[in-house]
């Protein structure tokens, strides 16, 4: 194990995930803490400093969206829930609640190795304030609000690009809709989700190949949509 490996506390009642969990993190480098249930996983968080949280939703004491506004109060760190609860309105809760992403039981462990990586290198960014996001043949410079596609300039509108920097900013993660409602247009426009797929399809003209099959910017249905970062 590397001396600086990233801290990982994962939380959740079932010991079968917590073994399967730490197994697949451990390979992959990472140093992992256990916690069972909210409490311990607050004690632990005070105590360990962790670097990411991973929480399943189902926890016998506290409810996992009242322990990620609970961490959410005193700190930044990372979070990305697991749950079975496959609703939409839940995922949105705990996005809206101060949560980096969501991932669904059963699920693979490439998928969530790939969510905290995102996780972890949003962090970085957010430290080191990188003025250029590169996203595959995507390159965002946010200092001079310019954006090549394989190699090209692309002329986008001020909304465009606010909409691409948000998604950029967050790149590998989902943004919900009002998240990015309110970032680009204001508190006003948080429900008009019509106006956000009309600017949505108007980027995908412009940064995809294929519009109709897009590779970069993914759609979470009933959520929000993901830039996809490549590794």
């Amino acid at each position: 194990m590397a001396p600086h490996a990233p801290r990982i506390l994962v939380v959740d009642d079932e010991p079968a995930i917590r073994r399967f969990l730490n197994s697949a993190l451990t390979a992959d480098g990472y140093s992992v803490t256990q916690a069972e249930d909210g409490r311990t996983a607050l004690a632990a968080i005070q105590r360990d400093k962790p670097d990411l949280l991973i929480i399943d939703l189902g926890l016998p004491d506290l409810d996992g969206q009242d322990l990620i506004r609970e961490v959410r109060g005193a700190s930044d760190v990372p979070i990305i829930i697991l749950s079975v609860r496959d609703d939409e309105a839940g995922k949105v809760s705990a996005l809206d609640n101060g949560a980096d992403d969501y991932v669904v039981k059963p699920f693979g462990v490439d998928e969530l190795l790939a969510r905290v990586r995102a996780a972890l290198r949003h962090r970085i960014q957010q430290q080191g304030h990188d003025p250029i996001i590169r996203c595959g043949h995507l390159e965002i410079d946010l200092a001079r609000r310019l954006v090549r596609c394989r190699g090209d300039s692309l002329k986008l509108s001020k909304k465009e690009f606010d909409l691409l920097r948000t998604l950029a900013e967050h790149a590998g993660k989902v943004v919900t809709h009002q998240q990015l409602l309110v970032r680009v247009w204001g508190e006003a426009h948080r429900h008009d989700n019509e106006y956000l797929r009309v600017y949505v399809r108007q980027l995908r003209a412009k940064i995809e190949a294929d519009p109709h099959q897009p590779a970069y910017l993914l759609t979470e249905p009933g959520v929000g949509y993901r830039l996809k970062f490549d590794d």
